[in-house]
């Protein structure tokens, strides 16, 4: 009587596990989906040193920056306090040319201080007056404030005068004249004031 062969057993063109069986193919390494596995990833303390090589060139790099910055700026105030010595220099020297020829004219007066009493007033008003014209040349002209409201701001009182007519804060002398106006003011004018009385 024929009997049929166990379950597993590897027949003629059968599909058994037994020990005649052909041995399962090995899974290929493929990524889920069916596509190819990525490559292994670089050791992570390679990527550590590239990026700490990286830092420290990117810091020499700031650095290289910084220091070129403050030449520069180093540079840029020597530059700017040699022009500002240069043209303080300049100006001294243009007042100064200014101021040449009323010492010239001293010199003169001096030169003739035997000489008529009248002349020699005449000429030191003259050396006065070529002061003023400096002194306006310069941006500071000389002002008279006799008879005008005081002002703190443009006078310095130094005495009150009384008078029956007096009109009260009126200048009444002037003791010391101003030169030049408003920001542009040497100094402020000594004068006395005037007070009802």
């Amino acid at each position: 009587m024929n009997q049929t062969p166990p379950d597993g057993a590897a027949g003629s063109g059968g599909r058994g596990n037994g020990p005649g069986a052909a041995a399962p193919h090995a899974p290929a390494h493929d990524a889920p989906g069916g596509e190819p596995a990525e490559p292994a990833a670089a050791p992570a303390g390679a990527v550590i040193g590239e990026q700490a090589a990286r830092i420290a060139e990117l810091e020499h790099q700031l650095e290289d920056a910084r220091l070129r910055a403050l030449a520069d700026v180093d540079n840029e105030r020597k530059r700017c306090a040699a022009q500002i010595r240069r043209t303080e220099a300049d100006t001294r020297a243009a007042v100064a040319t200014q101021w040449l020829p009323v010492v010239d004219n001293l010199d003169l007066a001096l030169a003739h201080a035997t000489a008529d009493p009248q002349s020699i007033i005449e000429g030191v008003e003259a050396v006065r007056d070529q002061a003023i014209n400096v002194l306006a040349r310069l941006g500071f002209p000389r002002r008279d404030d006799r008879g005008t409201r005081f002002d703190p701001a443009r006078h310095e009182a130094v005495a009150s005068r009384p008078g029956p007519r007096a009109e009260a804060d009126l200048v009444a002398e002037v003791i010391r004249p101003a030169y030049g106006e408003g920001d542009h003011q040497l100094r402020p004018a000594q004068v006395v004031v005037a007070r009802p009385g």
